[in-house]
């Protein structure tokens, strides 16, 4: 039986007609990756350093009689980004106040970029958020918990203001009780409680005198020590004290900081007091009631701020050496010090005093220290030794002076500290630029290397064997 011509259980198939398509291949696109958290880091600082430089290159900068140089600019624009507080001119005489408040908004915002790490930067100039790799890398440079990298920026300003809030307070009443003018006394008492809590060591007294007028004034030296030591010592471990209130409870970090701080500062003090205590120059010239304190002073501002009670100059070449010593070590990381890092420091030195117990591994407070934290703690120190003699082979090349003087203002600029012998506003063209240099290179030189360390670390699948080299 067949229905118009097919027979039943035939199958009809339709084939489907294909219609002609277009498709458009377009190139790949390029995942741009982000720049390097040290690379911004270092980029953001250099910037900030040319926008002081063009800043303090104004007419409106200078007082009137006086002219500034690019290289003037540029060196005073480096030492204040860099918190460090070398100058080639007088700070109070040769600028105007629209100069003191361009240098004292430099060393705020580089003293507050310092501390958040890579993470202001990031936030300022890159526009996004932090990643988990930007936060483990942030983490290793501030010590922040990994969470809380984003919010790190709010509490480290609530912490930089209420710090400088009050210290600009006691400041302005001290230099009020000393019968400055109420304008004048609060703009110092600002300036001084900004450059000290960032250890920046500008002031306004002049003719490079820091703050040998104010030797005899508690009122004054007791505030910007501790402005300083708060400063130096950084969020991170200010935070843990105050939020763990107890020793058992404290981190090791905080411990060892706070252990290695104190003995720095108190061996520092002692060390001066016995050097400087017939020196009539220094604390010989004063009544015995205030040597302990200017000693104690000394010891805590010459270590990473660069003010100072005493005329350095004229400091006992012994003196000198201990205050090198401090400033090479410098204050804690994550904080506006500078130096090596007092972690870096008492790292190295834990690891020399268990391998002298013959222990097979670093250990503090019942706890190992990873051998990767020592390898790096290394890196840094060896480093900076490196920098550190290319400088003054630099300086001594360039400049004149003792090798005392050539060698302290090279450990000053490194580690970022500011005091001076003297020599460097006589120091040639390439001397000062030298100077400004390895400030920068000090600065940022060991934030960046742990950067990058870190951004460097892979996991191996293999380990080479192990052979053994002789040493000693």
């Amino acid at each position: 039986m067949t229905l118009r011509g097919r027979r039943l259980g035939d199958r009809r198939v339709r084939v489907e007609r294909v219609r002609p398509q277009e498709y458009q291949v377009r190139p790949q696109r390029r995942v741009r990756r982000p720049p390097s958290p040290w690379l911004v880091l270092i980029v953001g600082f250099a910037a900030l350093v040319a926008i002081g430089t063009v800043l303090l290159l104004l007419p409106i900068a200078t007082a009137p009689g006086r002219a500034t140089g690019p290289l003037t600019a540029l060196f005073t624009a480096t030492s204040a980004v860099c918190v460090t507080g070398l100058v080639v001119v007088d700070t109070a005489a040769h600028w105007t106040p629209f100069g003191h408040v361009v240098i004292l908004a430099l060393v705020q915002v580089g003293g507050f970029g310092f501390m958040t790490g890579s993470t202001l930067i990031l936030l300022l100039l890159v526009g996004r958020r932090t990643g988990l790799r930007d936060r483990l890398l942030v983490q290793a440079s501030t010590g922040a918990e990994l969470g809380s990298v984003t919010s790190l920026v709010r509490r480290v300003a609530i912490f930089t203001a209420l710090a400088e809030v009050a210290g600009a307070v006691l400041l302005a009443a001290a230099f009020l009780a000393r019968g400055i003018e109420a304008p004048q006394a609060a703009w110092w008492g600002v300036f001084h409680a900004v450059s000290a809590f960032n250890n920046a060591g500008f002031d306004l007294v002049g003719e490079f005198r820091s703050l040998t007028p104010f030797a005899a004034d508690p009122l004054v030296l007791v505030p910007i020590g501790l402005l300083i030591l708060l400063g130096g010592t950084g969020f991170a471990i200010v935070g843990d004290v105050v939020g763990k209130r107890g020793w058992n409870r404290l981190a090791l970090e905080t411990k060892i900081v706070l252990l290695a701080t104190v003995a720095l500062i108190v061996t520092g003090a002692v060390s001066i007091a016995i050097f400087e205590w017939e020196n009539p120059a220094t604390l010989g010239a004063m009544p015995v009631a205030q040597r302990p304190l200017n000693a104690l002073f000394e010891s805590v501002t010459l270590r990473t701020a660069g003010f100072s009670a005493l005329p350095t100059g004229q400091l006992a070449e012994a003196s000198l050496f201990v205050v090198m010593a401090l400033m090479f070590i410098g204050g804690a990381s994550g904080s506006t010090a500078g130096g090596i890092k007092v972690n870096t420091f008492s790292i190295l030195l834990v690891a020399i005093i268990s391998t002298a117990r013959g222990r097979p591994s670093a250990e503090a407070f019942g706890r190992r220290i990873p051998h990767l934290l020592i390898y790096r703690a290394l890196s840094v120190a060896l480093l900076s030794i490196a920098v550190l003699f290319l400088v003054a082979l630099g300086l001594e090349l360039t400049a004149g002076g003792t090798f005392v003087q050539v060698l302290f203002e090279a450990v000053s600029a490194v580690g970022t500290v500011g005091a001076s012998t003297g020599i460097t506003p006589e120091l040639p063209d390439p001397g000062k630029l030298l100077l400004a240099a390895a400030m920068f290179v000090g600065r940022l030189g060991t934030l960046t290397l742990v950067l990058a360390l870190t951004a460097r670390q892979r996991p191996t699948s293999h380990r080479p064997a192990v052979e053994s080299i002789r040493i000693g």
